[in-house]
């Protein structure tokens, strides 16, 4: 069941991608993704207006390794002609440039982008027309179900993309009314793959390989895009592959948790230097330890810590104790 997928021109070795997250899929973060198996990785969601007022923060977040490739963009924006210009500003920074059409935080869909776009069909056609114009990577969509529950316009905006020139569309069976409250609705997923010609990508709900294999099968879709379950678990990609490849998946041991915890560290340090990655490492260590016995109190302590040193002293004292 394992095999590849082409959006566009870019051929995947695998169907199973890191989704773009604000605040996480930094290069740190891809970096362990490729390790496990991720075939696909996401920059965070970067603003147009960012870029194309020459705002260094904004190019700093598409910052790439070799490592990490091939690599997509995700841009977001209300404006045809400001994302045109902005997907051809960043187009040697990935192989494949994303919109951001189904984000739904206020602060995002208060500019008019992200899952607001849902409620205008006819400026997603002006964008992905504008875009598709201005760039020769492959270009994809990522959209809810609607601005309400009930309100599914992703059949028409599929179809929409499709006709102007989208390589494939990324679907997360909620609206936006939803947020991430109650179940991903994978059937509309697969309603979707059926009405399009270009691929479909699902996203929502996953948390395990197990739930990777029956997204796949429940929907006939192109590939998966794993957002939450994938923080603090990179190995969700390996243990995927290995369930696709009709192998007994191997889980992390403690001892490889601490490895990678301490590795993702690092990493940020190399980035942000240890005082931001410092803090950063908090968050991300309420992931790793999702799950193990003592990992409330390990929490408590690690946030009271301002030390380095001390923060990795408390991580081989809880993974290895």
């Amino acid at each position: 069941m394992q095999k590849t997928v082409a959006i566009g021109s870019l051929v995947l070795k695998n169907r199973v991608l890191l989704a773009p997250m604000a605040g996480v899929t930094n290069l740190p973060m891809r970096l362990l993704a490729r390790d496990c198996g991720a075939s696909l990785t996401f920059t965070e969601m970067v603003s147009v207006n960012g870029l194309t007022r020459e705002g260094q923060k904004s190019f700093d977040l598409l910052k790439g390794d070799p490592q990490d490739r091939p690599l997509g963009l995700q841009l977001f924006g209300d404006d045809p002609e400001m994302l045109a210009e902005a997907a051809r500003l960043v187009e040697g920074y990935g192989e494949l440039i994303d919109i951001n059409m189904g984000c739904p935080v206020r602060k995002v869909v208060g500019t008019g982008a992200g899952s607001a776009l849902l409620k205008d069909p006819a400026r997603i056609a002006a964008i992905v027309r504008s875009v598709r114009a201005a760039t020769r990577l492959p270009l994809t969509i990522k959209i809810r179900t609607g601005w309400v529950c009930g309100d599914d316009v992703y059949l028409e905006i599929g179809r929409i993309a499709q006709e102007e020139g989208c390589d494939a569309v990324t679907l997360h069976p909620r609206s936006r009314a939803q947020m991430f409250e109650g179940h991903a609705d994978w059937s509309k997923i697969g309603l979707l793959k059926k009405a399009l010609s270009i691929p479909v990508i699902g996203s929502g709900d996953l948390f395990s390989a197990a739930d990777v294999v029956a997204m796949l099968e429940e929907t006939g879709c192109d590939a998966v895009m794993i957002a939450r379950g994938a923080m603090g678990n990179p190995w969700i990609f390996r243990e995927a592959l290995a369930l696709l490849a009709g192998e007994t998946p191997a889980p992390p041991c403690r001892e490889e948790r601490l490895a990678v915890s301490l590795r993702h560290m690092d990493l940020l340090a190399a980035e942000v230097g240890e005082r931001v990655a410092l803090r950063e490492m908090r968050k991300h260590l309420c992931w790793y330890t999702k799950g193990i016995p003592g990992a409330a109190q390990f929490r408590a302590e690690v946030n009271r810590v301002e030390d380095w040193s001390a923060l990795k002293a408390a991580m081989e004292g809880f993974f290895r104790g």
